[in-house]
């Protein structure tokens, strides 16, 4: 079953005062199962982010459709999609995000309260135990490693048991054996959660983590293993 599906999606724009169209998306079909783990890779401007932003309601596209879990988020209104967003897609971005202020539970749990839900305690803590962080629970973000921070951010994500999940270069702040172990997790959370997740990435080494590589160049899918 498709759980994150584009059709003839595109995204173009103008550069500044310029009369040049530039198209970042140029007519992208994407079809993602359920429980897939994929990543999107290709050259800088190829249009990578781009399209992260397209499938997590970020950005609006000029044409094309966006469906997630069988919803068009393509055609919500903003407090619609705010709401769908918060509920069906979890992001993990290169930057940790976490919230200063806020231990680590706080922060893992942050997204459920936002919703007015009361965190499920036993997923919760089954989340924080498979990332490593029981010993962390209480620390502060200053208190951890890049690496366990970036942990948090992926618990986090998996807290409101997301349809997606959208990582955007999730290792880019990390060293080499840091990021080789947040991606080992978050292949573990793939399977052991069942979960989507979609990661952007520049680097062909982590790229092939995935199960399975799309290809984008000049903002169109080519070659690799998109078997749209």
């Amino acid at each position: 079953m498709d759980i994150l599906k584009t059709k003839d999606l595109k995204k173009y724009y103008k550069t500044g005062n310029s009369k040049i169209i530039v198209k970042a998306l140029d007519g992208v079909d994407l079809s993602i199962q359920r429980g897939e783990f994929i990543s999107i890779t290709g050259t800088s401007g190829s249009g990578k982010t781009t399209l992260l932003h397209m499938l997590g309601g970020l950005d609006t596209p000029t044409s094309g459709n966006v469906y997630v879990d069988g919803k068009d988020i393509s055609q919500m209104d903003k407090d619609e999609l705010a709401i769908f967003r918060r509920r069906k897609i979890g992001f993990v971005f290169q930057d940790y995000n976490l919230l200063p202020l806020m231990n680590v539970y706080e922060n893992i749990v942050l997204p459920v309260r936002l919703d007015g839900i009361r965190p499920d305690k036993t997923f919760i803590d089954k989340i924080i135990n498979a990332l490593g962080l029981k010993e962390k629970k209480y620390f502060m973000p200053d208190e951890l490693s890049g690496g366990q921070q970036q942990r948090v951010a992926l618990a986090r994500a998996l807290a409101t048991k997301p349809a997606i999940i959208l990582a955007d270069e999730p290792t880019g702040n990390l060293d080499s054996r840091t990021s080789l172990d947040v991606l080992g997790l978050i292949k573990t959370c793939a399977t052991q959660f069942s979960q989507t997740i979609v990661m952007i990435t520049h680097n062909e080494e982590i790229a092939q983590m995935a199960g399975r590589i799309i290809r984008l160049e000049d903002g169109r899918i080519y070659g690799g293993d998109s078997a749209l």
